[in-house]
């Protein structure tokens, strides 16, 4: 279980690391113009496979600096 569980734990140990290093209004700002840009990217059709992922990575960035 814990093998399918890792990429999540990664990609979660990676927003900590932002996090603690930027601190918590700067992680809120990445999060939304993450969120931003991918918005952008899912307006087009080639840039989906890339667009949510990366609003994913800027919506749990977002939550991560507010709780």
């Amino acid at each position: 279980m814990e093998i399918i569980l890792w990429p999540f734990r990664l990609i979660w140990l990676l927003i900590g690391l932002v996090f603690n290093l930027v601190g918590r209004l700067l992680s809120a700002v990445i999060g939304v113009v993450l969120m931003v840009i991918g918005i952008l990217f899912c307006m087009t059709v080639i840039g989906v496979a890339v667009g949510i992922p990366v609003l994913i990575l800027g919506f749990l960035l977002l939550i991560k600096s507010v709780l």
